[in-house]
């Protein structure tokens, strides 16, 4: 476990260490929560013109997806293992590049990673369309920006984004349950 730890540290600060301040306001753009909301809108577009009046029911199980990648990651994951987030770990917080704000104390696992990954999956892997793998692609953008940013090491992206990735295919599977064979 110790070199396991070790290596995540040495990665963490090797991904740190490529910062730029050109890149710094677009890692922090990407790290928003709220600058995705047009992205969410046309997603839900997608789920109306593909199931017309049924949206709503992938509708609301995307929603759990991201409820139990957030409650999983932030409720119960960071309280348990308490692990120090980069810029708040006594032992490298003088060498992390915190760009921003640093978070609360712990950040095992990540729940941007998590829930970003939750609505990629899920809605790569329902729609089946060929041009959602992007949103794959911008899980793993947001995923990087909080190792850029100083907030997050890679095992917890890496964990998070594998809790989300579980639990979009988790309500994938149900999706497909309710809304007939041919989803």
């Amino acid at each position: 476990m110790e070199s396991l730890i070790t290596w995540d540290q040495e990665v963490f600060l090797a991904l740190n260490g490529l910062g730029h301040p050109y890149l710094d306001q677009a890692m922090l753009f990407l790290s928003a929560k709220l600058v995705w909301i047009p992205l969410y809108v046309f997603l839900i577009y997608l789920l109306y013109r593909h199931y017309g009046r049924k949206f709503w029911i992938p509708l609301v199980l995307v929603i759990v997806a991201v409820a139990l990648s957030d409650q999983v990651t932030s409720g119960f994951m960071k309280p348990f293992f308490e692990r120090f987030r980069p810029c708040k770990d006594p032992l490298l917080m003088d060498q992390v590049i915190n760009v921003g704000k640093c978070g609360s104390k712990y950040g095992f696992a990540s729940s941007h990673a998590a829930n970003t990954f939750a609505v990629a999956v899920f809605f790569f892997a329902l729609l089946r369309n060929k041009w959602l793998w992007l949103l794959v692609a911008w899980a793993a953008l947001v995923s990087y920006s909080r190792i850029y940013l100083g907030v997050h090491f890679p095992g917890d992206i890496i964990v998070g984004g594998l809790i989300g990735t579980l639990f979009g295919w988790l309500l994938v599977l149900a999706a497909r349950k309710l809304l007939g064979a041919n989803t």
